[in-house]
């Protein structure tokens, strides 16, 4: 039984399951419902409810049949005002260091560093998920840096989005929309200040298509920290 399942990651689409026992917990809804469901393998038995990291379409794409058909949705409350769901029985509003529970797991928000694509600030959160079954999971994505330090972490699902060599041979327009995500240098600089102790798996997500190089994320991840590494591609499992 896989404890992580990617069905899709990067700017085309997010989405990826948490499973910890007969309890399920969608992360991000940045794809078609319909594959949403085939990844639940056509059951929301289980399902506990689904996270939104912010209002970006490739987070937030199903929101409208999420809220139809899962029983509850935890989004920054910007995104529930402007889909006019902020008074939804289903609703959550996440809120910085606010922690809340569906089922049994128990849920930190936290803020996480992003823009818009012109330039103004985009609430974005990242989630601490706790759950007795299987310890604590970080979740972060579209985040050039994180202000926090963590330990006691289990397993890590964390943006490494491009490395800052290749930004170079980039437009200036390019590499800006770059700077709003978290290099594979950043990452290694924060991985650095944990304590990884307890840490069993990372898994890299939301890399750029053209400016990420897997093998190399991989290797070097792995090469600093001792640990499990793996790439998120659609149809990643990780137990």
């Amino acid at each position: 039984m896989p404890l992580i399942k990617v069905l899709a990651t990067g700017s085309s689409g997010n989405c990826y399951i948490i499973q910890a026992g007969e309890e399920k917990l969608v992360l991000e809804c940045g794809i078609d419902y319909k594959s949403i469901l085939k990844g639940l393998n056509y059951s929301i038995k289980g399902v506990v409810g689904c996270l939104i990291s912010h209002q970006h379409m490739d987070h937030r794409k199903s929101i409208k049949k999420i809220f139809e058909n899962l029983p509850r949705v935890v989004a920054p409350v910007g995104i529930l005002v402007k889909f006019e769901y902020e008074h939804f029985r289903k609703s959550i509003a996440a809120t910085h260091l606010e922690s809340f529970k569906l089922g049994s797991f128990t849920i930190l928000p936290f803020n996480c560093q992003h823009t818009n694509t012109d330039g103004s600030e985009c609430i974005n959160l990242g989630y601490l998920i706790q759950h007795p079954m299987i310890g604590k999971i970080l979740f972060a994505t579209d985040t050039y840096y994180l202000k926090y330090k963590f330990k006691d972490i289990s397993h890590i699902l964390i943006e490494c989005n491009y490395s800052e060599e290749t930004l170079q041979a980039v437009d200036p327009h390019e590499q800006r929309l770059f700077k709003s995500h978290m290099s594979l240098e950043t990452l290694k600089e924060t991985l650095k200040t944990w304590d990884l102790s307890f840490a069993k798996t990372i898994t890299l997500i939301h890399l750029s298509r053209n400016n990420g190089d897997p093998k190399q994320f991989k290797r070097e991840i792995e090469q600093l920290t001792g640990i499990p590494t793996y790439i998120a591609v659609e149809g990643l499992e990780v137990s």
